[in-house]
């Protein structure tokens, strides 16, 4: 980190605080010496300025800065690819189970980044295929989770689940999740899932309102690879990565997940450690 050159700057559109937050931090880094590329989205926030499609934004550069939450920080995540760049994710959106830095602590954090003395956490994404009558239709890769839902308000949809070459069972149900240990406090949470620790080697197959009660979440290896077939009739069902992506699904359709070979390397705060995270944002321990 001590040779940072050029930055990604990748931003939340339409915060009010970017509007100070963005030419700041321009300045900041260019005061420095050091190059910076933005997005469309952080352009809004620059008088006159260009910026580019956020899957370019990463390119060439040693480090990706985010300004936003963690829905921004999962589309930074699939614009920076298979780049080995570390991600500096600042939170001023909402949620911020990803984006632990505040926008006070951005330029001591920032300092201690280019100084070599920053904390990384790898988290590894998972790698899904949708194939159609025996073809692969598309690939994605996903930091939180990838979900078959239901697209009817009324309808659940029927889904067969394998982890190998064992069935585990056929779902009936709002929908299926399948999630990473970063994606455990998502949706998979919000369904019911257990949290993992984000460096355990694991996935968690959790179903969406299941029609049997005793269909509980599963978590399995992550050197297994998950197999879901849809049973439900064609567009009845919607495929979505990290809920921000995703496409209808027809009947017969198989979706394979295994874990990727690609991992997100995020900058974390020294004083900020795990359950620190969970206490705050899950409130535990309130009284």
């Amino acid at each position: 980190m001590h040779s940072v050159k050029r930055v990604a700057l990748i931003t939340k559109p339409g915060v009010d605080r970017a509007r100070k937050v963005v030419p700041e931090l321009l300045g900041w880094l260019r005061e420095r010496g050091i190059e910076v590329r933005f997005d469309q989205e952080t352009a809004s926030y620059l008088s006159g300025a260009e910026g580019l499609p956020r899957d370019e934004t990463p390119e060439g550069t040693d480090l990706v800065i985010l300004l936003g939450g963690d829905g921004t920080l999962l589309s930074a995540a699939r614009a920076i690819g298979g780049r080995d760049i570390p991600l500096f994710a600042v939170n001023i959106g909402g949620l911020g189970f990803l984006t632990a830095i505040t926008a006070d602590e951005l330029y001591p954090e920032l300092e201690r980044a280019l100084r070599g003395e920053q904390r990384i956490g790898r988290r590894r994404l998972l790698h899904c295929e949708l194939k159609r009558a025996g073809r692969i239709e598309a690939e994605y890769e996903a930091l939180n989770d990838v979900v078959v839902d239901k697209v009817d308000i009324a309808r659940m949809i029927d889904v067969d689940a394998w982890v190998g070459d064992q069935l585990v069972t056929s779902y009936k149900a709002d929908g299926l999740i399948v999630a990473t240990p970063t994606g455990s406090t998502a949706y998979s949470l919000s369904a019911g899932g257990p949290i993992i620790f984000p460096t355990v080697e694991a996935l968690v197959l959790t179903p969406i309102c299941p029609h049997t009660l005793t269909n509980r979440p599963v978590v399995v290896p992550s050197d297994r690879v998950i197999r879901l077939l849809v049973r439900a009739k064609d567009d009845a069902s919607f495929l979505t990565i990290d809920g921000q992506v995703g496409e209808p699904l027809k009947q017969g359709d198989e979706i394979v997940c295994r874990s990727s070979d690609r991992a997100i390397k995020l900058i974390r705060p020294p004083r900020l450690k795990f359950f620190d995270v969970l206490r705050q944002k899950l409130k535990w321990g309130e009284r």
